[in-house]
């Protein structure tokens, strides 16, 4: 399939209005960089990152103070989600602990929230419900097996399979269905809850204002190695390709392909900085991709210009290379258009958690098609005419 036939498009011809463009937005994002610097996730940095739900909008003033007094440094606060959601994207400077210290730490932090946004039950014997864990509620439903599966002579494992796959419909509803905020525990009927249940889960339980819906926490020299892991692995990719191409072609192609590499992957680097987007190891991960994907068309046009070396020897290399970036214009806008709408409607609708990694795509996809036509051939036909002048 071909959505241009025969074009004669002077592309190299262009290569003064291509390098302006590139130095432009080179430009942008370095000024970015040192204005602003990146955004690095808790993989490089390590900390904790908190996602907190509440009912109602939070103060935000609040719940920094909070938090500051709680660990000694000042949280970043960000709106995570669709706005009505009143959900906050906490990220602290300070790891928790490990094992017992981490479930310690994570407790200390529920109550310090609970006394300032739930204080009516800082005193109460009763527990959260929007807060409990799986083992918790497990243990305290076979504990007062309120459906009276013993008086039933059901066995223990019986008894045990029962309530386990019970707190995982109830779990499930809270966390999905009820999205990790419940308002009423009558609404766990719809999970499947009997009435004796809801009715023993009211006598311990009570439905928070506020609920933790996740916690991870990375120390600072895993993510420090991991900083350096990352940076070591697209340099090696660039190498490795550098080594393939210069062995396939000659190595002025291989060396022109990395320089596209490298001016697609700084700008969309340059992107990160200035937008300010969090850089984590799925963005890593999508630049890897990116990398990949650019090199692949530019392979694609440097395999026709070899095609044509053969076929067109009376032909200057300037032709050559126009003719070649014709010949597969229609196969690169067919690939990176298609690749390029999958990519936005994962940047679109596919939630916070990939929004980093979607973006990176979206951008280098952009930038990959582009410098495969403007720069690579232009870097290559310049390095020959300088070497003929010679």
């Amino acid at each position: 399939m071909e959505l241009f036939k025969e074009t004669k498009i002077d592309f190299l011809s262009k290569k003064w209005l291509f390098a302006s463009v590139s130095i432009i937005l080179f430009l942008i994002g370095l000024g970015a960089y040192f204005g602003r610097g990146f955004n690095y996730g808790i993989d490089f940095t390590g900390g904790t990152i908190i996602l907190v739900k509440f009912q109602d909008a939070p103060d935000y003033g609040k719940l920094r103070d909070v938090l500051e007094s709680e660990t000694s440094s000042a949280p970043t606060l960000q709106s995570y989600g669709p706005a009505n959601s009143n959900s906050v994207q906490v990220r602290l400077q300070k790891a928790l602990g490990t094992g017992s210290e981490y479930e310690a730490d994570k407790d200390k932090l529920v109550a310090s929230l609970r006394k300032e946004f739930d204080p009516g039950h800082v005193q109460s014997a009763q527990r959260d419900f929007n807060n409990v864990g799986e083992s918790a509620l497990k243990t305290f439903l076979l504990a007062g097996d309120p459906d009276g599966l013993k008086a039933q002579d059901k066995t223990i494992q019986e008894t045990e399979d029962h309530y386990a796959a019970l707190v995982t419909k109830v779990l499930d509803y809270r966390n999905k269905t009820a999205d990790g905020l419940m308002l009423s525990l009558d609404d766990l009927k719809s999970a499947g809850a009997s009435d004796a249940v809801v009715a023993a889960l009211k006598k311990e339980f009570y439905t928070g204002p506020f609920a933790i819906k996740g916690l991870e926490s990375i120390g600072a020299i895993v993510g420090s190695d991991l900083r350096r892991r990352a940076g070591l692995a697209i340099g090696l990719s660039l190498l490795a390709m550098l080594v393939y191409i210069a062995f396939r072609f000659k190595p002025i192609y291989g060396v022109a392909a990395i320089i596209a590499l490298f001016h697609d992957v700084a700008i969309t680097l340059g992107f990160f900085a200035l937008t300010q987007k969090e850089i984590s190891l799925t963005v890593i991960a999508a630049l890897l991709t990116l990398v990949g994907y650019s090199v692949n068309d530019t392979i694609v046009i440097f395999d026709r210009v070899r095609e044509n070396l053969r076929v067109m020897r009376k032909d200057s290399l300037y032709d050559i290379l126009n003719k070649s970036i014709n010949q597969t214009l229609s196969r690169t806008i067919l690939t990176s258009g298609f690749t390029f709408l999958a990519a936005a409607a994962l940047f679109l609708f596919g939630g916070e958690v990939l929004n980093g990694f979607s973006f990176a795509l979206v951008v280098g996809i952009i930038l990959g098609s582009y410098s495969t036509i403007a720069l690579s051939s232009t870097i290559v036909e310049w390095w020959y005419r300088k070497q003929g002048a010679k």
